[in-house]
């Protein structure tokens, strides 16, 4: 079944063009025309988005978790061209969109679970105490949701970090409406799911101001929605760059407001020196595999393979280049981050020390590996040698010994992972390597590859900055919704004001 895309703005149920229109630049395929969004567009979403709170941020946990079923309900019910629009739009084979049409769906699900168990609100109960001097009053405490949320729609999964992703679902979750800035890069994907939402709010019965999508437009359009007033909190996973830019907006608001980004990660594996005699092979094997899985296109892209010099070095190293030969040109998701990996690719061939194991070749949206190799001397004195290049870029940091190699995870900026491979001989130099991990990063791995973020209670999708801007939040995970709530006190109040989760 084939899904031609309306390429209407979604405001509040209502279907809005506006005169101005874009073309979308699929992989394959047709390209679309899409409504031009517009600041005003921003504003017509934000101000149905907080009349929608007054009502959404006092529903029922169990109404919240009646919608978030319906909404996956209706995304399923659409997956036949869900995955005709996807693939299409970004070039990711079938059974990726498929698998990633049941992360999204799966995560909604547990959010529905999560908050009918109540343990996130994290109550508290302190009793009067009338007879101490001086008398203690009843306090009680729980988490509220903020207002309304903005959410920027990803690049690089047009499903599980989009319109209906992780953000949309903890937020919703949470009780707060949401605002979407879909993605250029697949505006039909980002608008059958919208009009799933839509359909399981006007199922539910609830106001269709709860959640909104605005496709395309200029940077102010973006500008318009981190500044407007009405929002209060920021969902976004893309570049540093454009990351940073919003960030900032946020913290010169008049009333400045959390930005949850995630920006960029090199996501380094050190491979320790037991581990590389018994199995160094197949730990580059894996490397391989994981580095252009999806093209290189996953945040947790494992771009720094960090070991220590000698034979295992070398055999490590070819072992990884004939594994990446052996991978076919892949296409990437948009024409942008094509160029991008491109310049990327051309800096760090550039930059002293640095040498080029396998040539890589990107003609125009289709990309093949590129594996480079620097001793940790030149990583050290180069510090944009340790900046992300998206796509299936690695690179093998040589350590003259161990105390090098620690030097080189005190020197790493913030990242969403760290891996060790490591055998027990390793356990000593692992030792002196975790609390400086530990520093760097949400997620510590060992014996295994980053490129697979599981959607459950323990994990942590965030870290220091640049990886994320805010090292205490992550945006997979049921810890999630914590990003768009706020603890509340109520002081003696009687209990006919209490919120009735405080009751319950």
């Amino acid at each position: 079944m084939s899904y031609h895309p309306h390429g209407k703005h979604l405001i509040a149920g209502a279907r809005i063009a506006t005169e101005t229109t874009w073309q979308s630049s699929p992989a394959t395929g047709p390209a679309h025309d899409f409504s031009t969004g517009t600041p005003a567009l921003v504003a017509q979403a934000c101000a149905a988005a907080e009349r929608a709170f007054w009502t959404f941020g006092y529903s029922s946990r169990a109404e919240r978790a009646a919608l978030l079923h319906a909404i996956a309900d209706a995304i399923e019910a659409r997956g036949v061209e869900i995955t005709d629009i996807g693939t299409r739009e970004s070039g990711l084979p079938a059974a990726r969109l498929e698998g990633e049409r049941g992360r999204t769906t799966g995560q909604l699900r547990l959010f529905a679970e999560h908050i009918l168990k109540g343990a996130y609100l994290d109550r508290r109960f302190d009793a009067v105490q009338p007879d101490r001097q001086p008398p203690r009053p009843e306090l009680r405490m729980i988490q509220r949701p903020i207002g309304p949320v903005a959410v920027f729609g990803a690049s690089n999964f047009p499903l599980a970090f989009s319109v209906a992703g992780g953000d949309t679902a903890a937020a919703l979750a949470a009780g707060c409406p949401v605002v979407v800035k879909g993605h250029s890069a697949h505006p039909g994907t980002g608008e059958i799911v919208a009009d799933a939402i839509a359909e399981a709010l006007a199922g539910q019965g609830m106001d269709p101001g709860v959640f909104s999508l605005v496709q395309g437009g200029r940077r102010d359009v973006g500008e318009a929605l981190v500044q407007d007033p009405r929002i209060r909190a920021v969902g976004f996973t893309g570049s540093l760059g454009g990351g940073r830019a919003l960030f900032d907006l946020c913290a010169r608001r008049p009333d400045p407001i959390p930005f949850f980004g995630e920006l960029g990660s090199v996501n380094p594996m050190f491979c320790l020196p037991a581990a590389m005699a018994a199995r160094g092979a197949g730990i580059a094997r894996g490397w391989a595999g994981s580095l252009t899985m999806g093209a290189g296109q996953f945040c947790t892209n494992p771009g720094i393979a960090v070991v220590l010099e000698g034979p295992g070095a070398e055999a490590f190293t070819q072992e990884a280049c004939a594994a990446l030969e052996a991978v076919p040109p892949q296409a990437m998701l948009t024409d942008g981050i094509a160029d991008a990996y491109r310049k990327g690719r051309d800096r760090l061939r550039a930059s002293p020390g640095v040498r080029e194991v396998l040539t890589s070749v990107c003609d125009q949206r289709n990309a093949t590996p590129t594996l480079y190799e620097v001793s940790a001397d030149d990583w050290l004195a180069n510090p944009a040698l340790g900046e992300e290049v998206f796509g299936p870029l690695g690179m093998v940091l040589r350590c003259r010994d161990a105390d090098q190699m620690l030097a080189v995870a005190r020197a790493l900026e913030g990242q969403l992972t760290c891996t060790l491979h490591l055998d027990a001989g390793d356990t000593a130099l692992a030792r002196r390597l975790m609390p400086v991990l530990e520093r760097k990063a949400g997620r510590l791995l060992a014996n295994g590859f980053p490129t697979g973020v599981e959607v459950c209670d323990a994990m942590v999708h965030g870290g220091p900055y640049p990886a994320s801007t805010n090292f205490g939040a992550t945006s997979v995970g049921t810890l999630s919704i914590r990003r768009f709530l706020r603890p509340v006190c109520y002081q003696n109040l009687p209990e006919a004001l209490l919120p009735a989760d405080l009751l319950g």
